[in-house]
């Protein structure tokens, strides 16, 4: 055994780097907990998006806006768009699917805006099959027939990377079947005479490996051969000349991961080895070895390693990567999530009740935030074993590159054999956080999304001749649907370009924007940047999980299609055609939602004759109204109601536009052609404002921050108006109370999601309770909760009941 700790720059440089890396580049992590795999065209898909800190696993309280898309597999199009308002790392919300919605494969794809500036490997994305009630059977797949005659897919995975001619090296491989499965075969590998030098079998979902040692300046074949005489050859990759090999003993020690690391260096070689590990971007151990030695073992304590994948990286004596192999540490660092009816069978209609206990890894007690669903399992069928929870996504597969199959396998206690077939998943599962090269420079590029803690408008003003108009007065104008407004005021840089950060505005809200140049020039234009539709690149595609066969569905699709049309005819129902009949009233004058006080002292009604010659809208006031006067030049007057003074000089009035607070300057710069009104309020008129307006109030009103205002007949240059998408409104998902006589209760019920509950905070013990009520089926009820703790321990709980 020869090793020695770290006693050279080297290590201190990667340390230094990769801490530099991962503050310039912070990850983040999202998972999707929704109610069911499947659904019709017309339900809703419920769903809780929960961010985490992509190194420690603590709630991400700082991205407070999650994007969710529903994309079509086929067509690779986004059907659906939603933006969620995530509060301290959870985000609950729904996709409600158009009765339009053609059948087939779909993904869910949930991501921050800062993880746009990485790879989309990195977001989160589950696959969904969408159905129709009004269409015939889903295909089931591929034919027997066709199966036969596609050649399987098999990979070879050297530990380390590399063969190297002379070393005993082990090799894992993966085959995948034309489903896209891992697929069990057995074969063996021949030299170039024909010799046959091992066989080999697959392990686990096609997952397997085998031991070779090549020679310099020959090739090898692997062969897969089937029961009915099929058989297929493929080239095992060229071993090097000259390098280092590793391999890894995860399984037999309880204490030390131990890497093996040998080398075939030329006798001259001289110099140190190092060996890396490291999780999630936190180094846990730094090792060196002599390269004259050409044997090593370095041990690796497992407790100073956390629970999930580790990277280990072998650089040579040069300091170039050579060798990478990522392992699985179990810590057992999840929590234990019991779910405990207080009846195990209920009557149909009963009132059923859950209580939820949450302990640590230790068996304390623990404060955590969960996401609960109760399905009807003869409607919704568990397809896929093993499917991703929150717990395997955290710690698993959100740190490896490609689908995984099965994920839940691999970390539940009474799989006693998913150590070993772990370590093959690692073995052959690409991973690739980052790269040494990007890690190791100097210096990092600037990113290009920045951290959202709320919405952003990002874009471009340009002149009429598309040249730039150097820096620009902007204003924005935000109308909501319950005729409340925002104003704001910005500029652009130099090159006329913008950027509005941290919004928080609901769905379809009207956005007017106004630019001038510094001169007061408005022939420009403005243009939006498509922060929201950005081209779908499905880098990882997750194995499609549901497949059905003939009637498996015929329950599900009857009972959802009786649901539908009732609703449909509940909303049919509802619009009734009234008899004409005439109203006789005296008209009222709409009230203003700009104005919180009654009526002003004064107010004048722009004009082409009052407002002639005015250079701005104060100068229109000038000698109009008793007790105000406007003094001094027109871009910098003084403005006095009443002589009002202080200690300090003149007093002037609050002014305020379209009924929102705005400086002195911000009323100067707007064109006198846009202004509708101006209120002026004395002394007690104005006290509704408070201190602010001790020298009384001047309210400016526009004509397109209106109410009424319609904008689309106002094609002013330097303006636009658009209409922006910004958060989805909570819905509460619909429980019935069969205690109670309502009319809705006496229609059938046979829901596949009884019940969906995205907020569930469990107290100081650990505990929690949830009830609802049964449907009209005589079913087996499957309740899951999934969660974490704020600290980023994650946990599943799941509980059967029956209805007879």
């Amino acid at each position: 055994m020869a090793y020695q700790w770290v006693n050279n720059d080297f290590p201190k440089r990667l340390i230094e780097r990769l801490f530099a890396f991962h503050q310039t580049y912070p990850k983040e992590k999202v998972y999707l907990h929704t109610d069911r795999p499947y659904y019709a065209a017309g339900e809703t898909i419920w769903l809780k998006g929960y961010l985490f800190d992509g190194i420690t696993h603590r709630s991400d309280s700082v991205s407070r806006t999650l994007y969710v898309d529903l994309v079509h597999l086929e067509t690779q199009k986004v059907i659906i768009h939603k933006i969620l308002r995530a509060e301290n790392g959870y985000a609950p919300g729904d996709l409600q699917l158009p009765d339009s919605l053609l059948a087939g494969a779909y993904l869910l794809r949930s991501y921050t805006g800062w993880m746009r500036n990485f790879s989309e490997e990195d977001f989160f994305n589950k696959p969904v099959t969408i159905l129709r009630t009004d269409e015939g059977e889903l295909s089931a797949g591929l034919t027997s027939a066709a199966v036969e005659t596609i050649r399987p897919d098999l990979q070879f995975f050297p530990e380390g990377g590399q063969l190297i001619q002379g070393l005993d090296n082990r090799i894992g491989f993966k085959a995948i079947g034309p489903n896209g499965k891992g697929l069990d075969v057995e074969g063996f590998v021949l030299n170039p005479a024909g010799d046959t030098l091992t066989g080999f079998a697959s392990m686990h979902l096609g997952m397997g490996s085998f031991n070779l040692t090549p020679e310099a300046g020959k090739k090898y074949t692997a062969y897969l051969k089937f029961p009915d005489g099929r058989k297929f050859d493929y080239p095992i990759p060229p071993a090097q000349a000259e390098g280092f090999s590793m391999l890894v003993d995860n399984l037999s020690n309880r204490e030390n991961v131990r890497v093996f690391i040998r080398n075939n260096k030329a006798a001259g070689a001289q110099g140190l080895f190092t060996l890396v590990a490291q999780t999630r971007g936190q180094v846990v151990h730094i090792a060196q070895g002599d390269v004259t030695k050409k044997s090593f073992i370095a041990p690796i304590p497992r407790n100073k390693v956390s629970e999930g994948i580790t990277q280990l990286t072998l650089f040579d004596e040069t300091n170039r990567p050579v060798c990478e192999r990522v392992i699985f540490i179990d810590q057992n660092e999840r929590l234990t999530v019991s779910i405990k009816p207080t009846k195990t069978v209920y009557a149909p209609r009963e009132k059923m009740q859950f209580d939820i206990a949450v302990t640590n890894e230790e068996g304390t007690p623990v404060r955590a935030n969960l996401s609960l669903a109760a399905i009807d399992t003869k409607q919704v069928l568990e397809k896929e074993p093993y499917a991703t929870t929150i717990n395997s996504y955290l710690t698993l597969t959100s740190d490896l590159r490609g689908a995984i199959e099965q994920p839940g396998y691999y970390i539940d206690p009474k799989n006693t054999d998913r150590h070993g077939k772990l370590d093959l998943l690692m073995l052959t599962q690409g991973w690739r956080r980052f790269t040494w090269q990007d890690v190791l420079q100097d210096s990092y590029a600037p990113t290009k999304y920045p951290i959202e803690q709320g919405l952003s408008i990002t874009g471009q003003v340009a002149r009429l001749n598309q040249k730039t108009p150097g820096q620009v007065k902007l204003t924005f104008m935000f109308s909501r649907p319950d005729s409340t407004r925002d104003f704001m005021i910005g500029e652009s840089d130099e090159f006329g370009k913008f950027r509005l950060d941290n919004l928080n505005f609901a769905d379809s809200t009207n956005v007017l924007i106004q630019s001038t140049t510094q001169k007061g020039n408005r022939n420009l234009t403005i243009k939006l940047d498509d922060l929201l539709n950005q081209p779908v690149r499905l880098i990882k595609i997750p194995y499609n999980p549901v497949l059905f066969q003939r009637d498996e569905l015929a329950e599900y699709l009857k009972r959802t299609r009786e649901y539908l049309e009732i609703e449909r005819q509940i909303r049919r129902n509802r619009e009734v055609l009234l008899k004409a009949f005439t109203i006789k009233k005296k008209r009222e004058e709409p009230r203003d939602s700009r104005k919180i006080y009654g009526s002003a002292d004064a107010t004048i009604k722009l004009d082409l004759m009052n407002s002639a010659g005015a250079l701005t809208v104060l100068d229109v006031l000038r000698g109009r109204v008793a007790g105000v006067t406007v003094t001094g030049n027109s871009l910098d007057p003084v403005v006095q109601i009443r002589g009002a003074a202080n200690f300090q000089g003149v007093v002037e009035p609050l002014f305020l536009l379209d009924g929102v607070p705005v400086d002195k300057s911000t009323i100067t710069s707007i064109a006198v052609t846009d202004v509708e009104s101006i209120d002026v309020l004395k002394g007690a008129s104005a006290a509704i404002f408070g201190s602010r307006s001790a020298g009384g109030a001047i309210a400016i009103f526009t004509k397109r921050g209106a109410p009424d205002y319609d904008f689309s007949k106002d094609p002013t240059p330097g303006t636009l108006i658009t209409k922006l998408q910004g958060y989805s409104k909570l819905r509460k998902f619909y429980v019935p109370k069969y205690g109670e006589d309502n009319p809705e209760n006496r229609r059938p019920d046979f829901r596949p999601t009884l019940f969906w509950s995205p907020m569930i905070t469990t107290d100081s013990e650990g505990k929690a309770s949830v009830s609802f009520f049964a449907s009209d089926a005589r079913t087996r009820i499957r309740v899951q909760a999934e969660g974490a703790t704020s600290d980023g321990l994650p946990g599943v709980g799941l509980a059967n009941v029956e209805v007879k």
